[in-house]
């Protein structure tokens, strides 16, 4: 198939009006995959005045109509999903079969919402007056801004974007610069699936200037953002002068209780595929591991064994499971951690002398869970360090201390042990003896600073509409 890697806007594809551009490079060998627009606030507002000019007509259709487009939408992404997850291979570095299941992720998100947007129901509640009726309607918001991340750039624009579109919005999506492509492929599969033109846009450019102008736009009545606590904060200030509704994934420092009643080599197995999927850069990934200490070392151990068999490698290549970090300054970042960690690296913790930006898949023991940088800051990236506990209020007491509340997990066969600690702990999502809390169906809920709303689910319809009362007298 052919593809338009351009900027959409009110139905045409088209430059930045700047003409600027952008090299998208693939992390596993700095190499250009493809050049794209990189405009700036301009093209943002342009966006918004065609989503704005589409939306009523967007809102007015029935549910059902907006469904028909969402889920043809959703029949293309299973159709398409390996053509599909190469380009997402190319841009982010994951292995292929990741950039393939995020599509077919994304086709039960449009599918999801296609349906969720029937029972968008509004309620008649009886009144205590005879000769009055008081009926409560549900509304698309308006239009809605949509800024995402590159960890996740097929997910993180679906879980929004079909929320929004089923819910009545019109949309501006602005993609992360580093991962552009996979969202140009869903507004090109979205203008195909019969989306009318202005109700889908897409902007690729710069990140200041552009949320810059939702917030500034009186006709962007919500943004969405997925990224970092900074960006998040910089929203949060901007919309108070606007009173700009927000949604905002800011992400987490998932942490991993695991009491001494489990079997460990299985558990240390899965929490080795569970932490390096997309080497790590996973916002709900097990990031910081709390270990009790009468089966610490058994739980190293394994996992030592079991990182040593992963492969490092292009994601395009058959044998790979672990790919590239997303750029260099990631790569630096993490790697500047793990050198200022007084903890032992058991396995790993080199930049291989190669093209891309890997790190090698590392382990590190005697972590402080109290004052160790490595653990109280979010990783996102390929290392696991283990700190150690004795009581189980202790580990609480470490975990629910950080700023973060995401998501978190527990390990045990004790069905008391697990009711009290996921009852105690302030985490919006929480995994017991399972490392993927989160599905198309359920509410992907942040607490603390990881973030305001929630998305999927019922709760991520409720997101992108509003509330209306009607009251009527002398019935």
């Amino acid at each position: 198939m052919s593809y338009e890697f351009r900027q959409l806007i009110a139905g045409q594809w088209c430059e930045a009006r700047s003409g600027g551009s952008w090299n998208v490079l693939n992390p596993a060998t700095e190499e250009c995959v493809c050049t794209v627009p990189f405009g700036a606030g301009e093209d943002c507002h342009r966006a918004i005045d065609a989503a704005d000019q589409a939306q009523p007509a967007w809102a007015k259709k029935t549910a059902y109509e907006r469904a028909a487009i969402l889920k043809s939408a959703a029949d293309l992404m299973r159709a398409r999903a390996p053509e599909l997850g190469g380009y997402t291979t190319l841009e982010s570095g994951k292995p292929l079969a990741q950039g393939v299941g995020e599509w077919t992720v994304a086709a039960d998100l449009f599918e999801w919402f296609a349906e969720e947007g029937k029972r968008a129901y509004g309620r008649v509640i009886p009144s205590r007056n005879p000769a009055k009726r008081a009926l409560v309607l549900k509304q698309s918001v308006g239009v809605v801004g949509i800024i995402t991340a590159w960890n996740f750039p097929v997910y993180n624009v679906a879980r929004a974007g079909a929320a929004a579109l089923a819910a009545g919005c019109a949309v501006v999506i602005r993609p992360s610069e580093y991962t552009p492509l996979s969202a140009m492929l869903i507004a090109n599969l979205l203008v195909e699936a019969g989306a009318p033109a202005g109700v889908v846009n897409l902007v690729s450019g710069d990140p200041v200037s552009m949320g810059q102008a939702m917030l500034d736009h009186p006709k962007c009545r919500k943004i969405h953002f997925t990224g970092s606590q900074r960006v998040g904060k910089v929203l949060m200030d901007g919309a108070s002068k606007t009173v700009t509704r927000l949604s905002l994934e800011l992400g987490g420092n998932a942490p991993v209780i695991i009491f001494p009643d489990v079997d460990v080599a299985a558990v240390a197995a899965s929490a080795v595929t569970a932490k390096f999927r997309n080497c790590g850069q996973v916002c709900i990934a097990p990031q910081r591991f709390l270990v009790h200490a009468s089966i610490a070392e058994e739980f190293v151990e394994r996992a030592a064994r079991a990182i040593g068999t992963l492969t490092l490698g292009n994601g395009l290549d058959p044998g790979t499971n672990v790919g590239p970090m997303i750029n260099a300054v990631q790569r630096e970042r993490l790697a500047s951690l793990v050198k200022d960690e007084p903890g032992s690296v058991v396995i790993g913790g080199h930049q291989p002398e190669r093209a891309g930006y890997f790190y090698e898949p590392t382990l590190i023991i005697d972590v402080s869970a109290e004052t160790s940088a490595l653990y109280n800051q979010e990783i996102f990236g390929p290392v696991l360090p283990v700190a150690t506990f004795d009581d189980a209020g202790q580990a609480i007491a470490y975990v629910n201390a950080g700023e973060f509340g995401l998501a978190a997990y527990v390990w045990t066969n004790d069905l008391k042990t697990a009711i009290r600690t996921y009852e105690a702990l302030d985490y919006g999502m929480i995994g017991v003896n399972e490392w993927t809390p989160q599905a198309t169906e359920v509410p992907f809920a942040g607490m603390k600073s990881s973030g305001i709303g929630r998305e999927a689910g019922s709760e991520g319809l409720e997101e992108y509409l509003e509330t209306k009362l009607v009251a009527i007298g002398g019935c």
